[in-house]
């Protein structure tokens, strides 16, 4: 209850300080509108020429890019705004100030910063999501579409473990942002269907840098036939990223100097 109160506020002050930027907060919602217009225009003219992509026909694959939308809007409400700031704390010494605080560093960290800019493209993702689960041509079964948003949750959460795991070199190599450009880079796979892969760039995507797990498998989970692998790899993939990060954290903090030092 004390982290859901202390989240609470950190709400309460992201959103009062949005709207004192109000140009900004409708030019980030009309931007992050192009993005998704495109995304779905650049598939629309793939499948003018393939009735069927990594295993997605085009119906399937709207669901999939809905998904992936959905768990960038998430994402960039909750988690994008402090991983920007964090390589900066730590190389500037205001990460002393998260430190001396009796909560969770790493929390706090991950946390304090909620996008309320993004937060009404995370409405419009969530709205573009349902209308294509609601008019795909078969019936889609109810238990397997809340199955497939609760992957999709869990997927926002991988994608920020792995991009707090790329940030944290920072305490390592004392650049201005770590190995975080590299992740952007790699990230865009998520982007696609991982069927699309083969061999060893494929179990490349699904076990060592897991962006597959983050929309491609919940959305194949979805019109499988209950194809299990599909749901716990996910969850197994997220929980061992969570390790990770809270390793990784802890090991690179002992590296840390400080402001003062």
């Amino acid at each position: 209850m004390r982290y859901l109160r202390l989240y609470s506020y950190f709400l309460r002050f992201s959103f009062s300080k949005a709207f004192e930027f109000r140009f900004d907060f409708f030019f980030r919602v009309v931007m992050d509108l192009v993005f998704y217009i495109i995304q779905f225009l650049f598939f629309e003219v793939i499948y003018l020429y393939t009735p069927i992509l990594g295993g997605f026909e085009l119906e399937q694959l709207r669901i999939f890019i809905a998904g992936y939308l959905f768990v960038d809007a998430l994402n960039m409400s909750v988690f994008a705004n402090n991983c920007w700031w964090l390589p900066i704390y730590i190389n500037n010494g205001s990460l002393d100030y998260y430190l001396t605080k009796p909560v969770s560093s790493m929390f706090f960290l991950s946390l304090r910063e909620f996008a309320a800019n993004s937060f009404l493209n995370l409405i419009i993702a969530t709205s573009i999501l349902a209308y294509f689960l609601n008019n795909y041509p078969v019936d889609l079964d109810p238990i397997k579409i809340v199955l497939f948003i609760l992957l999709l949750i869990n997927g926002t959460l991988i994608y920020f473990f792995i991009n707090f795991i790329f940030l944290i070199s920072t305490l390592w190599t004392g650049s201005p942002r770590g190995f975080g450009d590299l992740f952007f880079a790699l990230s865009h796979t998520m982007e696609r269907p991982h069927r699309i892969y083969k061999g060893f760039v494929k179990n490349l995507f699904i076990y060592i840098l897991p962006f597959a797990l983050i929309a491609s498998f919940p959305t194949t989970f979805l019109f499988s036939n209950y194809e299990w692998k599909f749901f716990f790899g996910p969850l197994i993939g997220c929980t061992g990223l969570f390790i990770i990060s809270v390793f990784l954290w802890k090991k690179g903090l002992k590296n840390y100097t400080s402001a003062s030092s």
